[in-house]
């Protein structure tokens, strides 16, 4: 009955707490005007508390029951960004293939208006055009403070390098950008950069845009209208990311150039669509251009063969002889889309820790590039893709260093080195993986709390090393399956050096602590049934423990010998003795019957000797 009571209390309890017009104040205050005294608010309050442990123990539950699907889910919608995010890409295509249509019919209609000017106007007309040309060239570019804006000027080479002069002679320390033949401006718009991890605004920018690279140069407060050099980052190593607006934080995108990224912030969502929409055209008319100038180089050059015919018509058809066939090349088609964006997706994948897919755009490409020759285009390909790798190398490194969380266990690590082992470097996924163990071992042991009682102390630390040790070795063994056998050899030394480890936190507490010979025999005992555990997964270091304590076992006991000594000495010296002289031998074989009847043979008894006897009362 008691029991249904308090069921049925518990119950009315948490439909109070969870009801959505729930008070704590007015709970709380009635809670104490009907409360009988002390008692009363103590069980209700056991009742709140018990609730609460189970409120946290059914969320626990839900959460390890629901681990598998929280990832799966988040693994579904970065598939889904991805699409979205490559359907954008489509959409973007599109919408210039539409706005390439009409431009195809600009050169007829500019060239009969520019007959017509010429007609009418003369050259007075035409100089008015090229000065009309020119002041559009200079102020088509420069947009009002905080905005941005597309190339105005004409669709001449000449007209593009005139505004690209006269923007950059408004930017500090960039005059070598001059120089460069063929360059001319795209976009250009203000920006305001932000830090990366914490969201902080750093300082406000702007953003030139030309046809292989991207310029950035800071506001110079003091000089309106200028600039100062800030950065420069070609197209080819460029990535953009969309960021998603978290308010504040909104109209934002991150450009990735390793081994660094910066994130910035249009005026409004228009203009970083903008800037998103033009960085995209600009690096696929680069891809274009870099993938056509491959194919001219690629073309065999050299003067075509005249045929005999040519050269002879009046020499005999019978007599023409077969020409030669012509040797061609190897080539290696770099032209697809996945090649083309491949140095990006690794950028990618890099930034948003996806080293499983990374690692597969590389597997992809060696299989590719496998048995196939490497040209100049190949090598430059492969330099681009080595220093993605380089810098994947270094993210999963640090992802197994000491300095990271290493909670989790053993199965926390093995994501990055099965990306290791697969990079083709077992040896250092290996150092690194004992490396990120022996530091979780060491800081196990540190923070064991040291009980009062030895033997409880040595129960705990030989469960925490042993099963630690146990963990990592069938680790090892899941994750170095068929690799090099010399990281087996690796694990040994690395199993003994641990070992020392635990010797050395054993011995401190054990035998530096002088105890007692028993207790410490009962230490060494515990010690070695766990050790012998391991013999289940075929590792055998009782030897090494063994040859660890030797030395501390022998001095534990030399020093219980020199402790048993000096009490016997002590306690001879506090014993009374009298000298007797038996003076007849009846008297010696009655003592000698005695002794015997005591455990003492005759032999040991000489005749005629003196015999001295403790007396005790």
């Amino acid at each position: 009955m008691v029991m249904a009571m308090s069921d049925s209390a518990a119950s009315r309890l948490r439909r109070q707490l969870e009801s959505g017009g729930f008070d704590p104040r007015l709970y709380v205050k009635q809670l104490s005007q009907q409360s009988d005294g002390d008692r009363d608010l103590q069980e209700h309050r056991q009742r709140i508390q018990a609730l609460a442990e189970e409120t946290a123990q059914n969320l626990k539950r839900n959460v390890y029951q629901n681990y598998r699907q929280f990832i799966e889910t988040a693994r579904e919608i970065s598939y889904l960004e991805s699409e979205m995010y490559q359907l954008s890409h489509l959409l973007t295509e599109q919408k210039s293939s539409l706005e390439s249509i009409p431009l195809t019919l600009l050169p007829a209609a500019a060239a009969a208006a520019a007959g017509a000017a010429a007609a009418s106007g003369g050259e007075e007309g035409g100089g008015g055009a090229g000065g009309r040309d020119h002041l559009r060239g200079q102020a088509g570019f420069f947009p009002s403070p905080g905005g941005a804006s597309r190339d105005s000027s004409g669709p001449g080479e000449e007209g593009k390098q005139r505004t690209l002069t006269t923007l950059l002679e408004k930017v500090e320390g960039c005059r070598h950008l001059l120089e460069t033949p063929g360059q001319y401006l795209v976009y250009n718009g203000d920006l305001v950069e932000y830090e990366a991890d914490h969201m902080a605004q750093l300082q406000r920018v702007h953003g030139f845009l030309m046809n292989d690279c991207l310029l950035v140069a800071t506001w110079l407060p003091q000089r309106r209208g200028m600039y100062r050099y800030n950065a420069l980052y070609p197209l080819d190593g460029l990535a953009v990311v969309n960021v998603k607006d978290n308010p504040p934080m909104k109209d934002m995108f991150k450009l990735l150039m390793f081994p660094e990224s910066r994130i910035f912030q249009a005026e409004n969502a228009k203009i970083k669509r903008e800037w998103l929409e033009v960085l995209e055209e600009t690096k696929r008319a680069l891809s274009e251009k870099r993938r056509r100038e491959q194919e001219e180089a690629a073309a065999p050059r050299g003067p075509p063969q005249v045929t005999s015919k040519a050269s002879n018509p009046f020499e005999d058809e019978d007599d023409d002889e077969p020409a030669a066939p012509e040797v061609e090349e190897d080539k290696v088609d770099l032209s697809m889309e996945w090649i083309q964006e491949l140095p990006e997706d690794l950028d990618v994948c890099i930034a948003q820790r996806d080293f499983e897919g990374a690692v597969d755009l590389l597997d992809k490409l060696n299989h590719y590039l496998e048995d196939k020759p490497s040209p100049p285009p190949v090598k430059e390909l492969r330099a681009k893709v080595d220093e993605r790798v380089r810098q994947l190398t270094e993210v999963l490194v640090f992802e197994l260093s000491p300095d990271r969380s290493l909670r989790g266990g053993p199965k926390a690590t093995r994501r990055a080195v099965s990306q290791l082992i697969r990079l083709g470097q077992c040896t250092k996924a290996c150092e690194l993986f004992l490396r990120n163990r022996a530091a979780a071992v060491h800081t196990a042991i540190r923070q064991l709390r040291i009980e009062g009682a030895t033997l409880l102390y040595i129960h705990k630390l030989c469960h925490v090393f042993f099963t630690s040790l146990l963990e990592t070795a069938r680790e090892f063994e899941t994750d170095f399956a068929g690799t090099d056998s010399g990281c087996y050899s690796a694990f040994v030394v690395w199993a003994r050096s641990a070992m020392g480890m635990f010797v050395d936190a054993f011995s401190k507490q054990v035998f530096d602590s002088k105890e007692s010979l028993s207790t410490a025999a009962e230490c060494v005992k515990v010690a070695k049934e766990h050790c012998q555990q391991l013999g289940d997964i075929g590792l055998d270091l009782t030897f090494i423990i063994h040859a660890l304590l030797v030395k501390d076992i022998q001095g534990a006991l030399h020093s219980y010998k020199e402790i048993i000594i000096e009490a016997t000495k002590h306690r001879n010296s506090e014993e009374m003795w009298r000298r007797m002289n038996l003076m007849t031998p009846e008297a010696l074989g009655k003592l000698k019957e005695e002794m015997k009847s005591c455990g003492i043979s005759e032999s040991e008894v000489p005749a005629g000797a003196f015999v001295f006897i403790v007396l005790k009362k």
